[in-house]
């Protein structure tokens, strides 16, 4: 076999774990006595990833293992790679240093440099410093000749051919910096937003709500602001979005709701909220947690100028019927392999070294 067919098959055992370690997880555990020893060790290492990391709840990081396990299978890496030619790729070592908003939030570099032939040295976030080694454990576990392909560094990056670097508007330049020299795919800071008509149907604007909330709104795929004709009716929007109110019972997520309300009311910011989400008037596209910028156009083909002009800031625009890249309502957070971040592709980048 070749070392590509070698590591695809590793990454569709991984599929088959995360899928069956899925419904283990929501099939009351504790009758299950016969399970997988995996299973167990990966029930430790999340509520481990929690304890270091408030925001990753059991139900995103089982939501994040739940999406990858429908993407690492063999047809959908098979058709996701028809484009291009990895199987004589020669190996490569690629830096990627990895974000951490959000559970396994860099596995899509990851996969992508393993998946084309390539050494990879990752850099974790210290807010997700868990789970991607667990997972990594298991590959070599499944796949032994990984061992020498995959390294963690704590200290200076050192002996590597390329970049990959997640980060922030302020860090992007740190990056360029120190890595400008490299062959590089450095990212910055962007955000999704969702363009309504008023036509939408309840169940359109509810699954908006899965695109708002899910992983409390630290995505950069994360919808943080809505634009709406100007004469919306804010009352179909919070009616659908209801079913989302228990996410305000999460602590870290109330103590932002009540101080960023508190804020607004002292500077006399006028705001609309329904007890665990404020809409505030806004024209930036980053909000706050619990808060969601809105923003009335006039036409909507003034408002396709304007977002395009805006390409570079923005990850995902969330709409019916607006424009030809857009994404489905309640989509957002359920990327293809081929949605690559800042629509820079990570694999022919990493064939081309």
């Amino acid at each position: 076999m070749t070392k590509h067919s070698i590591r695809l098959n590793a990454l569709v055992k991984l599929g088959i774990f995360f899928k069956e370690y899925y419904e283990y997880a929501k099939n009351n555990p504790q009758l299950d006595l016969n399970s997988n020893p995996w299973f167990k060790a990966f029930d430790e290492t999340i509520t481990l990833a929690g304890h270091k990391n408030g925001w990753f709840t059991p139900d995103n990081i089982l939501f994040s293992i739940k999406t990858w396990g429908e993407l690492l299978e063999h047809t959908e890496l098979n058709n996701w790679l028809s484009p291009y030619d990895p199987g004589n790729n020669s190996a490569k070592s690629v830096a990627v240093i990895m974000a951490g908003n959000i559970p396994l939030v860099g596995f899509h570099d990851f996969l992508s440099t393993l998946i084309t032939g390539n050494n990879i040295i990752m850099k974790l976030s210290s807010n997700d410093k868990i789970l991607l080694p667990f997972i990594c454990s298991y590959l070599i576990e499944v796949e032994p000749s990984l061992k020498d392909a995959i390294e963690f560094a704590d200290g200076k990056l050192e002996n590597f051919d390329a970049v990959i670097a997640t980060g922030s508007d302020n860090t992007s330049r740190y990056f360029e910096h120190y890595f400008g020299k490299k062959p590089n795919i450095i990212r910055r800071n962007r955000n999704s937003v969702a363009v309504l008509t008023g036509r939408e149907t309840e169940a359109q604007l509810q699954a908006l709500g899965e695109d708002i909330f899910r992983y409390y709104g630290l995505g950069c795929r994360s919808v943080s602001k809505i634009f709406v004709p100007k004469d919306y009716n804010f009352d179909l929007f919070f009616k659908a979005i209801y079913p989302y109110n228990n996410i305000v019972e999460h602590a870290k997520y109330a103590n932002n709701y009540d101080y960023n309300k508190a804020v607004y009311l002292m500077s006399l910011f006028p705001i609309l909220e329904n007890g665990f989400l404020m809409l505030k008037e806004d024209t930036s596209y980053a909000s706050p947690i619990a808060t969601l910028f809105y923003e009335k156009y006039n036409s909507l083909a003034e408002l396709k100028v304007t977002l395009e002009n805006d390409t570079d800031k923005l990850q995902c625009i969330v709409a019916d019927g607006f424009t030809t890249d857009e994404i489905p309502f309640g989509q957002t957070q359920r990327p293809s392999l081929t949605d690559y971040a800042d629509n820079m592709d990570t694999v022919e980048f990493l064939l081309k070294l």
